[in-house]
């Protein structure tokens, strides 16, 4: 037998090997999807003297942290923003922090936790975050009373919030870092399962949590933070739905920047992005 035959010989025992070192995990797997991207919390945390919010969702509530900017002092909000965590944070975590981005600008956020993080009844499950997300919408929608509502997130918080702008009256969006998760799983984390483990779980992933086709159907403003070295989901995924995006859109690049990595650090160009978006869908709306 040749060398080169050889090669193919032990390359073929080692993918047949590996096959049947995955094929227990494959068979138990199709239900794993939830536990494996999301990680839910429930331990009781500083809201910084934010407000919560409880609405109905299914046979339970929903808890929702909400914080407004500093130039609502002493008025009301003239917008309102529904943000969406990142899988490693918490309504909570994020509602004053969100809500301070906006300080020259009269906005109030809502901060959504999930089914089965913080105070949200669960259970955690990804068919439930995009009712879930539109529950939310709904309810502050009520609230705003006709005002406009932008929305917004973080890593898989960036898919509630492109599904719910195909589906509801959204001025404008601000995403951090966006994955487009079935091409991230497979891409990204497929090769060293060859797929066996990946598949099944991409397939888990909700057709509504999809970003690169609810990017091509969304036609108001947008901005898009890319961390451009992050590791977690790298550069080129975020771009995958940026340019998908259909409407008008201003990106901020974070060249240094990497999945964790807050817009802010890129100083006058998220203020500027910020007044971009504020004057092109808030004002926008106003003057309609």
């Amino acid at each position: 037998m040749s060398s080169g035959a050889r090669k193919q010989v032990r390359r073929l025992s080692i993918v047949i090997a590996v096959i049947v070192l995955l094929t227990p995990f494959v068979t138990t797997i199709g239900g794993c999807g939830d536990s494996l991207l999301l990680h839910p919390t429930t331990d009781r945390r500083d809201a910084k003297g934010d407000s919560a919010v409880s609405i109905p969702f299914r046979d339970g509530s929903l808890q929702i942290w909400t914080a407004r900017s500093k130039a609502c002092d002493g008025r009301e909000p003239e917008a309102y923003l529904l943000e969406f965590c990142g899988n490693g944070t918490r309504a909570e975590d994020i509602a004053a922090w969100v809500a301070h981005r906006w300080d020259a600008h009269p906005i109030e956020a809502w901060a959504v936790n999930y089914p089965g993080f913080g105070g949200s009844t669960g259970p955690a499950k990804l068919d439930s975050i995009p009712p879930a997300a539109l529950a939310a919408y709904d309810a502050l929608a009520t609230r705003a009373n006709g005002k406009p509502i932008l929305s917004g997130g973080h890593s898989i918080g960036t898919a509630p919030a492109l599904y719910v702008a195909t589906k509801r009256n959204v001025a404008g969006l601000f995403l951090h870092n966006p994955p487009p998760l079935r091409q991230l799983i497979m891409q990204r984390y497929g090769w060293w399962n060859l797929w066996l483990v990946a598949a099944p779980v991409a397939l888990q992933v909700p057709v509504e949590l999809d970003s690169i086709a609810n990017a091509s159907q969304v036609r108001g403003p947008a901005v898009f933070v890319d961390g451009m070295q992050d590791g977690l989901v790298p550069s080129e995924y975020h771009r995958m739905v940026i340019d998908a995006y259909a409407g008008p859109k201003h990106v901020i690049e974070l060249k240094d920047g990497d999945h964790n990595t807050p817009p802010e650090s890129a100083g006058h160009a998220t203020k500027d992005a910020v007044d971009w978006l504020w004057a092109s869908a808030v004002r926008a709306a106003a003057d309609k």
